[in-house]
């Protein structure tokens, strides 16, 4: 087993992934709101000048009645970040917010237009997730200071098989929503670190964090994926995951669609269990041998594994390792867990810290650079 974490090595691999050029000075705000937090970075070119991660606790969220609600209460904590730092955004090249809500796209870099941000701002996708809400945020902070606005691998890059789409229901087709930014940047980096050929590879690469996406990564396509705000996949702290249909339809009966709407994505997982979304006080009561969040948190863990093989099969158990990452990297006994069940199947690599801020300032760069042309959104039927 190898852990990989933050370090000299990480800058030098950034440094490449951007082709710095030192003649050149760029500007970058980056905003990512996620299900429990929201994460700003202003970056200098590849380096990170300031960084926060505001978790918010599931109760305020849910205070919300819909996660374009949540738009003042996120914007205040930017606002709070930029004044309590002193950062002079008037000179800035571009904003970057995380993207979803839109019609589903390939990966990359796009320069947000009228369509993209009316399609987001109206969640054409039916995303039950606050990345609805990065180039919105970005749009309104590029309103006032000016610059470029970019979406970098939103959450609903498709690349998927069409076999993978299929359901039981004709009507009812899977769809992908994952943490691309996190599940790409990050393989994408141990494979320039390890001078690995990414799109000569194959992957299993799991996002395990307030959300949990658990993806197949096969010659540089993220090919299969669980849909982890549409119910799909293992249990989080606020979500339901997977859930016997039978028991749905029981629990159905006496609960709104609304109802199980917000189930689905804010008050289930941890929430439901034990009225919190905080992940360290479940542990400590672990800790402290609290018998129901013992096994609740073993849960958990054999929920993802059990989604980590399934990933492994879709890529007929002929993969180059599995990539763990995501917050929930710090709890070490989870990461025991998931080696002892899964370790037979590939080396396991753990990185510590999310690459997601860096993934949108180096997509944005690549594009003030002229490295690249962003691409423009069209709407439904890109992919």
């Amino acid at each position: 087993m190898i852990s990989g974490s933050e370090d000299p090595a990480t800058d030098r691999f950034f440094e490449g992934m951007i082709d710095i050029m030192k003649d050149y000075r760029f500007k970058v705000f980056v905003i990512n709101p996620g299900s429990t937090s929201t994460k700003l970075a202003l970056f200098h070119d590849n380096r990170k000048i300031l960084q926060t991660s505001v978790t918010h606790d599931a109760q305020v969220l849910n205070s919300f009645s819909s996660v374009n609600d949540q738009f003042g209460y996120r914007m205040g904590v930017i606002k709070d970040f930029i004044n309590n730092n002193d950062i002079d955004l008037s000179d800035v090249d571009a904003f970057v917010g995380r993207g979803g809500g839109c019609w589903p796209v390939p990966s990359g870099t796009f320069e947000v237009n009228d369509l993209l941000l009316e399609d987001i701002r109206n969640n054409v996708g039916r995303t039950i997730h606050p990345s609805v809400l990065g180039v919105q945020l970005a749009k309104s902070l590029q309103d006032e200071y000016g610059g470029r606005l970019f979406m970098v691998d939103p959450i609903c890059v498709d690349e998927y098989t069409d076999v993978a789409r299929i359901t039981g229901v004709k009507e009812i087709a899977r769809k992908a929503e994952s943490h691309a930014l996190n599940l790409r940047g990050t393989v994408m980096k141990h494979c320039k670190l390890n001078g690995i050929d990414y799109k000569q590879t194959r992957w299993v690469v799991a996002h395990i964090d307030g959300g949990i996406t658990i993806a197949a990564h096969d010659h540089g396509r993220q090919v299969d994926c669980n849909e982890g705000a549409g119910g799909e996949g293992p249990f989080t702290a606020t979500r339901t995951g997977s859930l016997p249909l039978m028991g749905v339809l029981d629990y159905f009966k006496t609960h709104t669609v609304k109802e199980m709407r917000h189930l689905c994505t804010g008050t289930g997982g941890f929430v439901s269990h034990f009225g919190t979304s905080d992940a360290d006080e479940i542990y400590r009561r672990v800790q402290a041998g609290d018998a129901e969040a013992a096994l609740v948190w073993e849960a958990l863990g054999y929920n993802i594994v059990k989604y980590i093989g399934s990933m492994a099969v879709v890529l007929k158990g002929q993969l180059d390792g599995i990539i763990i990452t995501g917050r929930y990297t710090r709890f070490q006994s989870l990461m025991d867990y998931i080696k002892d069940y899964v370790g037979w199947i590939a080396p396991i690599y753990i990185y510590e810290n999310e690459v997601e801020q860096e993934a949108m300032a180096a997509g944005a760069l690549r594009v003030l650079r002229g490295k690249e042309k962003a691409k423009v959104y069209t709407g439904r039927g890109m992919v």
